[in-house]
Order: C-alpha cells, then sequence, then structure tokens
C-alpha cells in the first residue's frame, strides 16, 4: 500500500482517533466577553446568507462552502467549529447556494459564495483577510474558490473536498454499482443511470444491498464484493473497527462489506440523481472501459485476486464479463455541463491546505491524488499542500483539527510560505495545544483514484 499502515494503526488505537467529541461552547464571562452578531440576506438568485461577527472579530472572515443536501445557509462545518472559530475572533460567513434547482448546486455555488463575500463586505465590514472554507462538495467549490478567487479570497482549507470532481465521481460510482449489479442483480444493470427521481435511485439502492448482503455469505460472493469496492475506492476501515493488516485480505473485505451493508449506496445511487438534474443528462460512462486494467493500476488488486483464488473463481473470466457488457454512453452534452460547474483541478490562485480523513467512504481520500496531480500539472504545485487525519468516516474531523487547520493556513499566509506548517507532526502539536478534543494527524500517501477516464 502507498502509505503507512502501522501510522494510522497506531493513531487508531488512541484516544486521538476515537469518535468524534463535540466541544463546548463558550460559556460565562468568556461569552459574554465575545458576544455574537449573527445577519442574513437574500441574493438575487434567492440563495440565502448567513453571518456571525464576534464582538472582538480578528478581521479575518472565514467563507463556508456547505456539502451535498438541502440548500440551506451554513457557515460552519459544525456547531461545536462555529463555536469555537467565534471564540478565538474570528467572523463566519455562508451562503445556501440556489434553492430552486439541484441539491448538486454547483452551477451556482460559487457565483453564491462571492456574492455572500460582496454581501458581508457592504453591510458588516470589510475583512483584512479572507479564507475560503468548504466541506465535501463544499471542498469542490471551495477548489474553485481557490481557483478563481484571487484578489477576493486570500487562501483556501479544504475539508473532505469532493475535489476530483463530479465527472470522476459519477464514473467510478457507475463502475462499482455496475460490478454488483453484472454479478448479483442482472435485472438492473441497464438502469443504473439517467434515473427517473430520487426514490427510484432510493429503491435501486435497496435492491443492490439487498443483493450484496446475500452475496457476502459465500466465498465468490466476497471476492466480487471486494472487486466492486475496489473500483468504488471504498476503504476497508471500517467503524468500531481497527485497520486491517497489509495481508489481511478476507479482513479488508469484511469492513467494506460493512460500509455497503450500512447504507453507503443508499446515499451515493440517489445522488446521482441529483447530479444528473443539474447537468441536464447522464454524466457518466463504461463504454470502452477495460476493468482488466482499471484493476491492473489499483493498489487493491492484491486482494482481489487472493479473494479469487480462495473461491476458485476465474478472474480474468469475470473481468472480460465486465469488459464486454460494458455499453453506458453518456449524454456529451451533460457531460460538458458537468465539466464546466464541476472540476477544479486545473490549478489554483491563492494557497489550499485539504484535510482528508484517511478512511472516508464518500469521498475517497484517494481524490486527493487526483487533485494533487492536475494542479502540479498546472504548475501551481507550490500552492497546495494536504493533510491525513487517521479516522473512519466522511468529514469525520474533530474541532481541534479544523481550527489548527485554519491557523496553518493562517501561518501560510503570515509567513508568505508553507515551510512545516501543514506537516502532520506540526498540525498534531497545534490541535493538542487548543486543548480541546484531540486529533490524529498522521503522516499518509494516498493511492490513485479508479475511475478516472
Amino acid at each position: 500500500m502507498p502509505f503507512s499502515r502501522s501510522s494510522v494503526l497506531a493513531a487508531a488505537s488512541g484516544a486521538a482517533a476515537a469518535a468524534l467529541v463535540v466541544a463546548p461552547a463558550c460559556t460565562g464571562a468568556a461569552q459574554a466577553a465575545n458576544a455574537v452578531s449573527h445577519s442574513t440576506g437574500t441574493l438575487a438568485d434567492g440563495a440565502t446568507w448567513i453571518a456571525d461577527t464576534p464582538a472582538d472579530w480578528n478581521g479575518t472572515l472565514l467563507l463556508f462552502s456547505h456539502g451535498f443536501g438541502p440548500t440551506s445557509a451554513a457557515d460552519a462545518p459544525s456547531a461545536a467549529a462555529q463555536s469555537a472559530l467565534l471564540a478565538e475572533g474570528y467572523a463566519l460567513a455562508g451562503s445556501s447556494y440556489d434553492p430552486h434547482g439541484s441539491m448538486w448546486a454547483l452551477t451556482s455555488a460559487e457565483r453564491d459564495q462571492f456574492a455572500t463575500l460582496d454581501a458581508f463586505r457592504s453591510q458588516i465590514g470589510r475583512p483584512s483577510r479572507v479564507i475560503s472554507v468548504g466541506q465535501s462538495m463544499g471542498g469542490l467549490i471551495n477548489a474553485q474558490i481557490a481557483r478563481d478567487g484571487a484578489g477576493r479570497v486570500d487562501a483556501a482549507l479544504g475539508l473532505c473536498g469532493l475535489v476530483a470532481g463530479g465527472v470522476d465521481l459519477d464514473n467510478y460510482q457507475l463502475d462499482a454499482e455496475y460490478t454488483l449489479a453484472t454479478f448479483f442483480d442482472p435485472a438492473d444493470a441497464d438502469k443504473l443511470v439517467s434515473l427517473p427521481s430520487a426514490a427510484d435511485g432510493a429503491a435501486l439502492a435497496d435492491r443492490l444491498t439487498q443483493t450484496v448482503t446475500t452475496a457476502q455469505q459465500t466465498p465468490a460472493g466476497r471476492a466480487r464484493i471486494a472487486l466492486a469496492a475496489d473500483y468504488l475506492n471504498l476503504s476497508d476501515w471500517a467503524p468500531g473497527q481497527v485497520p486491517p493488516a497489509t495481508d489481511d485480505f478476507a479482513g479488508q473485505e469484511v469492513q467494506q462489506y460493512d460500509w455497503i451493508a450500512n447504507g453507503l449506496l443508499s446515499f451515493i445511487v440517489p445522488a446521482r440523481w441529483s447530479v444528473e438534474q443539474s447537468a441536464g443528462g447522464n454524466t457518466s460512462w463504461n463504454k470502452g472501459v477495460d476493468y482488466a486494467a482499471l484493476l491492473r493500476k489499483s493498489a487493491h488488486a492484491p486482494q482481489v485476486e487472493a479473494l479469487y483464488r480462495t473461491a476458485g473463481l476465474n478472474l480474468s473470466a469475470d473481468l472480460g464479463r465486465l469488459t464486454r457488457g460494458a455499453r453506458i454512453t453518456a449524454d456529451p452534452a451533460a457531460v460538458a455541463r458537468l465539466r464546466l460547474s464541476s472540476t477544479a483541478g486545473q490549478g489554483l490562485s491563492v494557497p489550499l491546505l485539504d484535510l482528508h480523513t484517511t478512511s472516508d467512504q464518500l469521498v475517497p481520500v484517494e481524490q486527493e491524488s487526483a487533485f494533487a496531480g492536475r494542479v502540479r500539472r498546472a504548475g501551481d504545485q507550490a500552492l497546495l499542500r494536504q493533510a491525513y487525519v487517521a479516522r473512519q468516516g466522511h468529514c469525520n474531523f474533530t474541532t481541534a483539527e479544523v481550527v489548527a487547520g485554519v491557523h496553518a493556513v493562517e501561518q501560510r499566509l503570515d509567513s508568505g510560505h508553507w515551510g512545516d506548517a501543514a506537516d502532520p507532526a506540526t498540525l498534531q502539536r497545534s490541535a493538542e495545544q487548543l486543548g480541546l478534543d484531540g486529533a490524529a494527524f498522521v503522516p499518509y500517501r494516498p493511492a490513485r483514484l479508479s475511475g478516472v477516464r
């Protein structure tokens, strides 16, 4: 594996990698001394914006982009982070994005965030510094702001960001769903895209999940689940467990199955409908994909090969079956619209620090490797730093980790260079010194993202 399992395991065994603990809000005299003014308004497209400004505002505004879900305004990744950041003197602002369209609101989000910044400046005050912060889908918006925001924002902090973009997301999820349907639910193999509604997506997810539950009972089923998990870039470290050993292929599959059995498909399959709604058509395809070549490039190939041997299955035959049956085509206009609205890897104009948990079931950490490659090809790699937290779950950061990330970005702005500000040891020390809820920053290098066309 292209990362240190020992460092992840060490972090997981300590309190630092425990479940997320909510930090208490400031109380008493501290709360009175740091009274917060709440503001709100409406933008031209009907989006709402909110802002919270402490009485002892330090001059820095954190412009927050929220993730996929209802288009409601938010200005912080969590209530605990909001309290901690306000207590440190930061002002917070963020928008709902356009509430009249898809929850995949990429067609309006960047515009609405910049409009929120303008509203804050005109109605509340002019910040001395603006740091864009984005979480999940908002991490993609945040990366777009870091690309386009020179002169409007000074730097950016990404949290579990979907930075590889919507096209890659839809394609690798299709590869996994197609694999599951081909082997366990052939009746749905031609119903994976162009979903009529979110409800149809939910029903499809239920059927696929049920077939996976049945398949898990046999060695052959487990081998094919591992193959689908590989295409999905699915982590092999599930909640409540320790990371399996590098050569514990069966244990890896059990934890991948745990992710799927506990509702993963029920989120990602209906979400495809929202992406298609936003783009105006099907945005993913597998016609022409060589599934054997896709597996060969994967860090999990040894696991899949070992489980196939154990099951007595012919891996080459299964891969050939997938390749021959791959006939899904996309709507070119929809793909073009999604590329325009929902990618960010063309470059950066301000410094960006991305934080990601090592075991993220919804936005795989491998997205960071794809994003870094694109930034590097644009010649902007000096502006990007990426840091990793040894923990399971999407966006499962402690408050201390979020605040330490903000401090690292501020250090980059103060000094004019990254230095060691984004190194895991520095971030860990910074987070622990806050005395909040712990941290688990570790050295880590994500594998290659599967499914990039």
